[in-house]
């Protein structure tokens, strides 16, 4: 079967479309052929193998050498013990281990998936479950009136975050390139700042949530946007941040009660079908910045790693 395949971590070219045995599905697992995959920031960092913990999988190369999480497809097969799902049925959702979803088939076990709504297209699908499963989990909690700030907002996550955080009545500022201010406004957002013309962080005492996709700045800096009681969730960034965070957050602020921590997402199907009710419901929509063929991996990554993706890249198996 067609695969893109990364033997080593680096920058987008080094994947390549070719050729690898079709995977049988073992007892307990399903065979989905694949329709569509979405690429996330986590593709990103298991592409280059930084930071660090994205060599958890592979400390000089990936183990597993097909990138991609994100997926929807169609069962093709299931192993003994699977009575969930059968041939035919439509599904989407992650893959454990965060890899194996660019390839025309992939075998997994059924836990992380869920059945995949008619109304939705398999390039929507597979763009809700990793940035799906962040933003319902990163919004839990915010009110009505709320001041939230996300930072990172227009990249591939971003987009449900704000839309599920606006959902809740909260007045949302997106940080991210100045030029993607007209998109952060479109996608909901009642302010944007383009981190080039200003710091966010210099906002004394602004906002009730943080909300940072790409963090990159010390607790303690932090904590000096936030309102008394407020919280900042770090979901992504510089590995020396997550681990100043992770050390440092719970102290960082704790006078005034505010809450900087890491925010852990699991990988969940019981959040994968709470956002996905209300994608189906119309509350919120992901947001899907260009569909590539399978054939132009190589090119998806490269839009992904550049920044200058406005939403989700999505990758279709024809």
């Amino acid at each position: 079967m067609r695969a893109v395949i990364q033997d080593r971590y680096g920058s987008p070219d080094i994947v390549v479309l070719g050729e690898i045995p079709e995977p049988v599905p073992a007892a307990g697992e399903v065979l989905i052929k694949v329709r569509a995959a979405s690429l996330n920031g986590s593709d990103r960092e298991n592409l280059a193998g930084s930071p660090f913990y994205a060599r958890l999988g592979g400390l000089r190369r990936p183990r597993r050498p097909v990138p991609g999480s994100d997926v929807a497809g169609v069962v093709e097969a299931v192993g003994d013990g699977v009575a969930e799902y059968g041939p035919g049925d439509e599904v989407f959702g992650e893959l454990l281990g965060y890899r194996g979803a660019l390839a025309e088939y992939v075998a997994t076990p059924p836990k992380l998936l869920a059945r995949k709504p008619p109304s939705l297209s398999f390039v929507d699908a597979a763009a809700i479950p990793q940035a799906g499963c962040i933003a319902y989990r990163a919004t839990q909690g915010v009110q009505e009136g709320d001041a939230v700030l996300v930072n990172g907002a227009g990249g591939a996550g971003g987009a449900l975050v704000v839309a599920l955080a606006k959902r809740l009545g909260a007045e949302v500022t997106a940080v991210d390139r100045a030029d993607k201010a007209d998109y952060l406004r479109q996608i909901g957002a009642d302010e944007a700042i383009g981190y080039e013309d200003e710091d966010w962080a210099d906002r004394r005492g602004s906002y009730d949530r943080v909300i940072d996709l790409v963090g990159h700045r010390s607790p303690y800096r932090v904590q000096r946007a936030l309102k008394p009681g407020g919280a900042y969730l770090m979901v992504g960034g510089h590995a020396r941040i997550l681990l100043a965070v992770l050390i440092a957050g719970p102290t960082a602020g704790w006078r005034a009660k505010k809450r900087v921590r890491v925010l852990a997402v699991p990988q969940s199907r019981a959040d994968l079908e709470a956002v996905t009710a209300l994608v189906v419901a119309g509350a919120v929509a992901p947001v899907i910045d260009r569909v590539f063929p399978l054939a132009e991996a190589p090119a998806a990554f490269a839009r992904l790693a550049s920044g200058d993706n406005r939403g989700k890249v999505v990758i279709e198996v024809p």
